[in-house]
């Protein structure tokens, strides 16, 4: 009888190096510290120079290898940048976290707003994942790109933008993963829900202050939810964590959900 590989085996990141950008905080870090206990070297990428190094320092506490990157991925030449610094550096594991998510009601977009918002969100997974393939065409990869449940089910009000650029990151998820899963390739997407990182909590103070009309839309999102509860950041690094190991080498254009049953409610 054929010995299976043992569960150690295939959870084990050893030996391999993940990028995983908006790591400063939030899912992003979360994902940073599980890759890191599982044997990965790191290099992480965010817009927040501070709070990245702060997230360098402890995992290197930790005995991780790490190396950060402060950069816009919004910005594309910055992409570039990143890219060529990694130059024979490239990663085994993308991660496609950085995001970001301000209310807006739909009426009051502008051109500039609705701009910065798909660069950030989709932009920037759609040109990374462009350096993954193309640095590892012949050795192909793991990507794991962040999507949302708004990208699926959104949001009643003032996040039209958000939903968007999400279902964009999801359909890209799947177009890349059926185009190049013959390169040695697995792409994926998780699509977090209800998810409470540092940034939402930030965001809930805003809408506490001003915004009473999106604050009511939350509590109602809350009571939709069927475990009861947010889920904590951590709860999405477990996903990511599979995806990016070997119990998940069948696993091809998927989008798992991470949001205590919201969009089965």
């Amino acid at each position: 009888m054929k010995t299976l590989p043992g569960l150690d085996q295939l959870i084990s990141l050893g030996g391999k190096h993940a990028l995983i950008t908006g790591s400063a905080a939030g899912i992003g870090k979360a994902i940073a510290y599980r890759f890191a206990e599982a044997g990965a070297s790191l290099s992480l990428v965010d817009i927040d120079g501070d709070n990245l190094a702060v997230t360098e320092r402890e995992l290197v506490g930790l005995g991780a290898q790490v190396g950060s990157h402060v950069a816009d991925v919004s910005d594309k030449s910055a992409i570039d940048g990143l890219w060529a610094n990694l130059s024979g550096r490239e990663p085994d594991i993308l991660v496609n976290n950085a995001g970001i998510y301000p209310f807006k009601r739909f009426v009051d977009v502008d051109g500039a707003f609705y701009r910065h918002v798909m660069e950030t969100n989709l932009d920037s997974v759609y040109w990374m994942c462009q350096q993954m393939i193309a640095k590892r065409m012949k050795r192909g990869g793991i990507i794991i790109n962040i999507g949302s449940t708004d990208g699926i089910r959104p949001f009643k009000e003032g996040l039209s933008h958000y939903g968007v650029s999400k279902a964009g990151v999801i359909a890209l998820t799947k177009t890349l993963a059926k185009e190049h899963a013959k390169n040695g390739f697995r792409v994926n997407a998780i699509v977090p829900g209800g998810i409470l990182p540092p940034g939402a909590r930030a965001v809930g103070k805003q809408i506490l202050k001003h915004k009473l009309d999106v604050l009511k839309t939350g509590l109602e999102y809350m009571q939709r939810l069927p475990v009861g509860r947010l889920g904590q950041p951590d709860e999405v690094a477990r996903i990511a964590l599979v995806l990016a190991s070997d119990l998940a080498s069948y696993v091809h254009g998927a989008v798992i959900p991470v949001d205590g049953g919201f969009l089965s409610a």
